[in-house]
């Protein structure tokens, strides 16, 4: 979208630190509706700049297959990115490798029945294929649009939801959670069931800013950081720093003139990376783009900036931690070489 890009362009920073390694755990890909965000798209980002030597692409409703068996149709993201992850790794688009590791999706309400996707998905993708996202994302007001998933209110509190859950846990794979902040003790609950399951809280589990919760940011951040707290306490959950520069997020951002600063991000939204910090600490924690969702409001590399901002304070292997480590980690990434 030019025009869009127009607007992000109004805002150019000198890159910080532009020799700290970062792995970008949490971005998407998809072309639909002359809406496109491809290799070469997510390139032009990562290549600003920082020093982004991988990425995790997480699951978003992209290149499904259009036949076969429901429940499978899934699969054909993950086949569709293990190519594009196969592009990268070739060495001929230049040094980062892109889709290192591969969230996908599987409907665990299906039960014991998602083993066999989960199965499917793991032969599609080898080598990167980490895990899923079943996103539970769900308020009562029409004003807040649920999840791309369109799941049922309670989702991680359901029986067939934790019985599909038990075949994740016996593939050791990872569960990447999506949802809003008053969801977060159902998530609670869900980690407390499953210690042996990585679970991965996006967003920052989602604080919503719209619909009714417009013009409410410290209720909303005191109910979350509540919340947050009690969840912190599982040892299997691990937080993405990142995703809070969304529409729902209630910053407006995108309703602007001219796109934010660095230091407008950090000025508005410092207290939500401070106090997971503080929670979960740098070893559970880690900087995420959420590209190209984020980049309705501000350009990766101004974000980039905002994230080595929050950070500053930080000893190295702290640092390194929140922007590589436990990424790569979790998501069970080696260095090529």
């Amino acid at each position: 979208m030019p025009d869009h890009a127009a607007w992000l362009d109004q805002v150019q920073e000198e890159v910080i630190e532009p020799e700290r390694r970062i792995c970008d755990p949490h971005h998407h890909l998809w072309d639909r509706n002359g809406n496109r965000y491809l290799l070469d798209e997510l390139l032009a980002d990562t290549g600003s700049g920082h020093n982004v030597v991988s990425t995790v692409f997480v699951e978003c409703l992209s290149t499904y297959r259009a036949g076969g068996p429901e429940e499978l149709r899934p699969v054909g993201e993950t086949e569709f990115v293990q190519g594009v992850a196969a592009m990268s790794a070739s060495g001929g688009y230049g040094p980062m490798r892109a889709c290192s590791a591969i969230i996908g999706r599987a409907t665990l309400s299906m039960g014991a029945a998602a083993g066999a996707v989960l199965d499917a998905h793991i032969a599609a993708s080898p080598n990167r294929f980490r895990g899923i996202r079943d996103a539970a994302g769900w308020d009562p007001s029409p004003d807040v649009r649920n999840s791309h998933t369109n799941p049922p209110e309670h989702l991680f509190l359901d029986a067939q939801f934790r019985e599909g859950m038990k075949e994740l846990e016996k593939r050791s794979l990872v569960f990447e959670a999506w949802h809003y902040h008053t969801q977060i003790p159902e998530l609670t609950s869900l980690a407390r069931a499953f210690p042996g399951v990585t679970i991965v809280l996006d967003h920052f589990g989602g604080p919503l800013g719209i619909g009714p919760y417009e013009g409410r940011a410290d209720e909303v951040f005191e109910n979350w950081r509540e919340n947050v707290d009690d969840l912190a306490t599982c040892p299997n959950v691990v937080a993405k720093l990142g995703g809070i520069n969304m529409p729902i997020n209630g910053f407006g951002w995108h309703k602007r003139p001219v796109p934010p600063t660095s230091d407008d991000l950090v000025a508005a939204t410092r207290r939500y990376y401070e106090h997971t910090i503080d929670r979960f600490g740098p070893g559970r924690c880690m900087f995420e783009s959420n590209f190209p969702v984020d980049r309705e409001s501000c350009s990766y590399g101004v974000l980039w900036n905002a994230f080595k901002k929050l950070a500053a304070g930080h000893p190295e292997d702290e640092k390194d931690a929140m922007f590589y480590g436990t990424a790569t980690r979790v998501y069970r990434i080696e260095e090529e070489g």
